[in-house]
C-alpha cells in the first residue's frame, strides 16, 4: 500500500460526481481543496448552497475550505437557456441538448492556473466515462494537460479517477455520504430539484440503476 500524496485540488459543482470524488480523493491525498468556479449560470446559487451543506455535513479535517473562483460566461452565452431559464431541456431530451460549449475548457484552465500559482501538483475532475461531450474525452484532457504545461511552464497533472465509471457507479461508491445534499438540476424551483429537466431525469435514473434510495426533494 502506497503512502497518500500530499495535496490535490478538485473541481466541484454541487452535483453527485464531483461531490463524491471530493471525498473519495481523501483515500490517496492528505489534503483536498475543493474549487467551485462561478460562471453566472442560473442554477449556480442553489448549487453552491447545496455544495456548502454537503461539505459541512461531511466535516472532514482533511478538506480545505471551499475556494470560489469567478469565470463569467453569461455575456458570451447571451440569451441561452442556461442563463435565462427559458426552454430548459426536459427529461425526454438527448444529452446533446444540455451541452455547454467550452465549459470544461474554461473551468479546467481557470483551476489549473490557480493550482500553478498555489504550487499544487494535481487537479482532479469528476468527468465520467459515460460523458458524451467532446470536451470530456481522454484525448481532450491529454492534449489540454500538454498545452497547460507549455503555457504555464509546468502545470498540475489532470487526473480523472472516475473516468471509467457511470452515474450509478458513483452513487454506489458514495452511498454512505449525504447525497441528498448534492444538486444536479438545471431548472431549480424554490431551491429544489425541479424533477422534470434532463439532469433530474439522469439523477433519478442513476439512483434507480444503483439500487440506492433517492432522498432528493423534487418539486414535481
Amino acid at each position: 500500500m502506497t503512502e497518500p500524496d500530499e495535496h490535490v485540488a478538485v473541481l466541484v459543482s454541487g452535483g453527485l460526481d464531483s461531490a463524491v470524488l471530493c471525498i473519495d480523493l481523501l483515500r490517496d491525498f492528505h489534503r483536498v481543496t475543493p474549487l467551485f468556479v462561478r460562471s453566472g449560470l442560473r442554477w449556480e446559487s442553489v448549487e453552491l448552497e447545496s455544495l456548502r451543506r454537503f461539505l459541512d455535513a461531511v466535516n472532514s479535517a482533511a478538506l480545505d475550505p471551499l475556494v470560489v473562483l469567478d469565470e463569467p460566461i453569461a455575456d458570451v452565452y447571451g440569451p441561452h437557456w442556461s442563463t435565462t431559464g427559458n426552454n430548459v431541456p426536459g427529461a425526454d431530451t438527448e444529452d446533446a441538448a444540455v451541452y455547454l460549449p467550452g465549459r470544461n475548457l474554461l473551468l479546467a484552465v481557470k483551476a489549473a492556473i490557480w493550482c500553478r500559482l498555489k504550487g499544487l501538483q494535481a487537479l482532479a475532475l469528476g468527468s465520467l466515462g459515460s460523458n458524451p461531450f467532446p470536451d470530456s474525452t481522454p484525448a481532450f484532457f491529454r492534449q489540454l494537460e500538454g498545452l497547460l504545461s507549455l503555457a504555464l511552464s509546468g502545470s498540475p497533472r489532470l487526473i480523472r479517477p472516475f473516468a471509467s465509471l457511470h452515474k450509478s457507479d458513483v452513487i454506489k461508491r458514495g452511498r454512505e455520504l449525504p447525497l441528498n445534499y448534492t444538486f444536479s438540476c438545471i431548472n431549480p424551483m424554490d431551491g429544489r430539484h425541479c424533477g422534470a429537466c434532463n439532469k433530474c431525469a439522469e439523477r433519478k435514473q442513476g439512483f434507480h440503476e444503483a439500487g440506492v434510495a433517492d432522498l432528493t426533494l423534487y418539486a414535481s
